[in-house]
This record gives C-alpha cells, sequence and structure tokens, in this order.
C-alpha cells in the first residue's frame, strides 16, 4: 500500500463526528483522487500533511510547539516524507521528530481534518490538507526543541495558551474527552 493509499482508505472508512469534518472529509477526499501527487509537499494546490496532537500519560496536557515560521502554538506534524509506509507513521514520525520524545503511542484512527492555506518551505502559497492523529506520551516523557519550534511546552487540556485556534481548540477538547472516555457533543463516544 502506497502512502496515498493509505491517505484514501482512511477517508474513506472515516465516520466523521460532524457534518462539518464530514464535509472536510469529502473535500480532501475527492483531492487525493484527482491527483497523484497529492502527498508530495511539490502539489502546489495543495498537499497531504500529517499531525499527532501528544497527550501526556495521564491525558490531562498536551504538548504543543510555537511555530517558528507559523508564529503560534500548533500539534506536532508536517509533510509526509517518501519513505512513510502510511499517513499515520508519517503523523508519528513528525511528532517523535518535533518533540524528541521517545516512545509515543499514535491511536491509528483519525481524530480530525483540517484545511488551511499556507506558505511553505518551497516559498509558494498552497493549502495544507492536514490529517489530525492522537498520540500519548509515556509517563516522564522528556521533551527537546526541534529546530522548527521557538518553543515547546505542555500545556492543561482545560488552559491552552492565549490566541488558541478554534480547530487545535476542538481536537484538544475531542481528544481529552476521548481519552477519558467520555462522549462528545454529538453523544458518540470518542
Amino acid at each position: 500500500m502506497t502512502l496515498r493509499d493509505s491517505v484514501l482508505a482512511l477517508l474513506a472508512g472515516w465516520r466523521a463526528p460532524d457534518p462539518a469534518q464530514d464535509s472536510l472529509r469529502h473535500a480532501v477526499l475527492a483531492f487525493v483522487l484527482a491527483r497523484e501527487d497529492a502527498c508530495r509537499r511539490e502539489c502546489v494546490p495543495g498537499h497531504v500533511t500529517a499531525s499527532a496532537l501528544v497527550l501526556d500519560d495521564a491525558g490531562s496536557r498536551t504538548l504543543l510547539t510555537l511555530h517558528r515560521r507559523l508564529g503560534r502554538w500548533v500539534q506536532l506534524g508536517g509533510h509526509c516524507d517518501e519513505g512513510d509506509a502510511d499517513v499515520v507513521a508519517a503523523a508519528l514520525r513528525e511528532a517523535t521528530e518535533e518533540s524528541g520524545v521517545d516512545g509515543l503511542r499514535i491511536d491509528p484512527g483519525l481524530a480530525a481534518v483540517h484545511v488551511h492555506p499556507v506558505t511553505c518551505s518551497l516559498g509558494v502559497p498552497t493549502r495544507h490538507l492536514d490529517l489530525q492523529f492522537v498520540a500519548h506520551a509515556p509517563a516522564g516523557a522528556r521533551i527537546a526543541i526541534s529546530d522548527e519550534s521557538e518553543d515547546l511546552r505542555w500545556w492543561p487540556v482545560d488552559a491552552l495558551p492565549d490566541g488558541t485556534d478554534h480547530a487545535l481548540a476542538h481536537l484538544v477538547s475531542r481528544a481529552a474527552g476521548r481519552r477519558r472516555g467520555h462522549t462528545d457533543h454529538t453523544g458518540q463516544s470518542g
């Protein structure tokens, strides 16, 4: 299975938690079906990226990075690489590289889809079609800041940094609720 095939299978089988996420699922699925290069950063109209919201072992804190280029706090993630076995592996690789945490465990189920405009490292305006997952750090995890970050720190899931994007706040809320076994606003278990 190719990286692109893994994206297609994941999106085709994902039961989105709400109509907005289902609409994004359909749009990204159609884009990936139409573009053989949809998982490559060279795909200028947009390309698939993979990210992971990292929770601590208790599920009470999330690890966020103050992204150097974006200038805001975000979950860990980035571009898919040729060597990634699938999109879940890409998200885990990115989270490990950007956190320095050994032993991260990633939930293979998709948590959310987010599409946002960005100017990539190639200097060209594009869109990231971000497939978002949840990862769990082991107890006592030590973090190490990467060169992509201005800062890296744990934040309580109920006290995110000022200016946190609504989509990130929603992802954190769903992930923390799922970790505690609560049901979300749709009445589904996470």
